[in-house]
C-alpha cells in the first residue's frame, strides 16, 4: 500500500488544491491531506476551521484523510509511514523554492521521494493569498474556490479583522 502526503497550509482551501487532491487521489492507495499548523504564522482560519473545511470537501471521496500537523514534514512522513510527498507548482516561482524543501526532505529521510504535480491551467493563477486579497475587497471568489466552503471563507471575512489595506 503506497501512502502520499499533500501537505500545506490550506489557508483556505482553492479549487487549486482540491484539483491536486483529485488528481493524486488517483494515483495512490491513500492520500492524507496533511495541513501545516505553523505557530510562526498567523493564518486567517484556525487549523480546526481549516480541518474542517477540507473535511467538508473530503470526507465522501475514497481513500483520502484530513489531518494536521506541526513540526518538520518528514516527521509526520514518517509517522504516517509514507514514501510520497505531493507539491502542487503553479509557477516556474513556486518550484525554487519547492527544489530546496524536495532536496533537504530526502536528505532527512532518504526513502521519501517528493512527487511535483502542474496545477491545471485554469487553476495555475489561483492561490490562498489570492482568495484572502480579492474576498477582502468584497470581490467575488465563487470560480477561485469550493462551493461547499465558499459561505464559510465569505463569513470569516464578516466577523475577521483581516481587512485590505488600503
Amino acid at each position: 500500500m503506497i501512502t502520499a502526503i499533500y501537505p500545506g497550509s490550506f489557508d483556505p482551501v482553492t479549487n487549486g488544491h482540491l484539483d491536486i487532491v483529485k488528481r493524486a487521489n488517483k494515483l495512490f492507495d491513500r492520500l492524507i491531506v496533511a495541513v501545516l499548523d505553523n505557530p510562526r504564522k498567523t493564518p486567517l482560519f484556525s487549523i480546526s476551521e481549516r480541518v474542517k473545511m477540507l473535511q467538508k470537501l473530503l470526507d465522501p471521496i475514497e481513500n483520502i484523510e484530513v489531518d494536521c500537523y506541526q513540526g518538520l514534514l518528514v516527521d509526520y512522513v514518517r509517522k504516517q509511514k509514507a514514501t510520497i510527498i505531493i507539491k502542487g507548482l503553479r509557477a516556474i516561482s513556486d518550484f525554487e523554492f519547492e527544489f530546496q524543501m524536495a532536496l533537504i526532505n530526502r536528505k532527512l529521510e532518504h526513502r521519501v521521494e517528493t512527487l511535483f504535480m502542474v496545477a491545471s491551467s485554469k487553476y495555475s493563477y489561483v492561490s490562498s493569498s489570492i482568495v484572502k486579497e480579492v474576498a477582502s475587497y468584497g470581490g467575488d471568489i465563487s470560480y477561485l474556490v469550493p462551493k461547499e466552503v465558499h459561505s464559510d471563507i465569505l463569513n470569516k471575512f464578516k466577523t475577521s479583522k483581516f481587512k485590505a489595506n488600503g
